[in-house]
């Protein structure tokens, strides 16, 4: 018997470094509204909780006595909209796939591992990025930011997409780069994959992880050890 393993994937930072278009987006909106625009390391850290967070944030962080018309709710809805129109016009303009990535996912499609992906982006506009970046036939289920009444940190994001997957949490994987991923797995009690320089403030040592990757090059040699223990403990109990 074959075992069945299931690799959960965030998409922004992970699968691939959508900074550039997300930076392009965010200060299309930034400019139309009034605001400083931002650099692309600056946006990298406000990245993975959707747009109506990295949009708060860019302004709070650069102009606080301005607070009240993010609190505006009429504005903050115009500027989210003006976000995700211009964004999901412009996905994959200058988004590339993180090294390693299409070989990776390859190799475990040919090795009968289920995978999906669970980002705090919108869904329609994941399921569009993936198809437009030739990735999104790998993948069995694609849950996003509005697919649930929750989303990441939240565990049941992950949980409930292994669970629509027929996959086990206790043979499960997740591949991510920030706080919302790793706090996700953790409480989920998923082994977690971190990819250095991601998408975060945090330091590598605040992050939970059981493994800490540059790149998806090579990263089949720990998703190997895995099936291997899992398939010795199998045999064991058959």
């Amino acid at each position: 018997m074959t075992q069945k393993l299931t690799l959960l994937f965030d998409l922004d930072g992970t699968l691939a470094d959508t900074a550039p278009d997300l930076l392009s987006a965010h200060n299309h909106v930034m400019k139309k509204f009034g605001y400083k625009t931002k650099n692309i390391d600056e946006i990298r850290n406000y990245v993975g909780k959707g747009a109506a967070e990295m949009i708060g944030k860019s302004i709070w962080s650069s102009a606080k006595k301005e607070l009240s018309k993010i609190t505006d709710q009429k504005i903050k809805n115009e500027m989210i909209k003006e976000f995700l129109d211009y964004y999901g016009k412009n996905t994959v303009v200058k988004s590339k796939l993180i090294n390693g990535v299409y070989e990776f996912l390859k190799w475990a499609k040919s090795n009968n591992i289920s995978m999906g992906v669970c980002t705090n982006k919108q869904e329609h506009l994941a399921i569009d990025f993936l198809k437009k970046i030739k990735i999104y036939d790998f993948f069995e289920y694609v849950s996003g930011r509005n697919t649930f009444d929750y989303c990441k940190p939240d565990p049941r994001h992950l949980t409930s997409s292994i669970e629509i997957m027929n996959g086990d949490i206790k043979k499960s994987l997740m591949i991510g780069d920030s706080e919302n991923d790793t706090e996700a797995a953790k409480s989920a009690g998923i082994p977690m994959i971190l990819l250095k320089d991601g998408y975060t403030e945090k330091k590598i040592e605040q992050l939970h992880h059981d493994y800490l990757i540059k790149d998806f090059i090579g990263l089949e040699k720990i998703v190997s050890k895995y099936l291997n223990d899992w398939s010795q403990s199998l045999y064991c109990f058959s």
